[in-house]
């Protein structure tokens, strides 16, 4: 399990609009950072990117690659997704944990796709929360990555870095999200998201933070980082 996320003091003295300043700062330097920053799961489509995204829950993206190329052989459109068989499905997809949940909401989803929105993704994030099995992590993420729809994804790694940058002190997804979208301009939401959940798992590790090789370490008030040792005061 990783380990716990330690929420440090806030920037002494800072207003939010330092914090504002600060985050277009952040922004600005993880964008040199991770240029190339982009969605890690593997899809060619709105609806099998939705899919895939449904199967992230509690797995890691690199076991959901794994498991679509043969989800999406067999059942790459909500048409035939929706009459998928379940104990099929529940085989292909097991290795992602919470199979049966999985599969129940891979099904109703595109059920409704089919039956309320005319076999499309629907566009909207109102429209995608009403399907089963998706929130508004995945709904932003299917909005920003193919419709170009800004969005924030709050992801265990989104959660974890923007505490410790102190760009939010909150624990729940939305709360979270909201805090982001004061601090970081609308367009930029759907790429920080991606260069954020990059740098959480390149650099801001939860158990063992790099942070003197960490390209924020000025603008961080983290424990562990240069600028909060900085701020510490000397003993006598």
């Amino acid at each position: 399990m990783p380990g716990p996320t330690l929420l440090c003091a806030p920037v002494p003295s800072e207003s939010h609009e330092e914090r504002k300043r600060r985050a277009l700062r952040i922004v600005r330097r993880l964008a040199r950072a991770y240029p190339d920053a982009a969605c890690a799961l593997h899809y060619e489509t709105p609806f099998q990117l939705l899919a895939a995204t449904i199967l992230s829950a509690q797995c890691t993206d690199a076991m959901v690659n794994r498991v679509t190329p043969e989800l999406f052989r067999r059942w790459g459109t909500p048409e035939k997704l929706a009459a998928a068989e379940p104990s099929e499905l529940e085989a292909v997809v097991r290795p992602t944990g919470f199979y049966r949940q999985k599969a129940k909401s891979l099904r109703s989803a595109s059920h409704d796709i089919v039956t309320r929105f005319g076999g499309e993704v629907p566009r909207t994030l109102d429209e995608l929360v009403t399907l089963r099995g998706v929130a508004r992590k995945t709904a932003n993420v299917v909005l920003g990555n193919c419709f170009d729809v800004p969005g924030l994804t709050v992801d265990t790694h989104m959660t974890r870095v923007n505490q410790r940058l102190r760009l939010t002190r909150e624990t729940a997804p939305v709360r979270i999200e909201r805090d982001l979208m004061e601090l970081v301009p609308r367009r930029e939401w759907t790429l920080f998201s991606h260069r954020v959940i990059a740098h959480g798992r390149e650099l801001c590790d939860a158990r063992r933070p790099q942070c003197d090789a960490c390209a924020l370490r000025d603008e961080c008030p983290f424990p562990g980082s240069p600028a909060a040792r900085a701020r510490r005061p000397r003993r006598a």
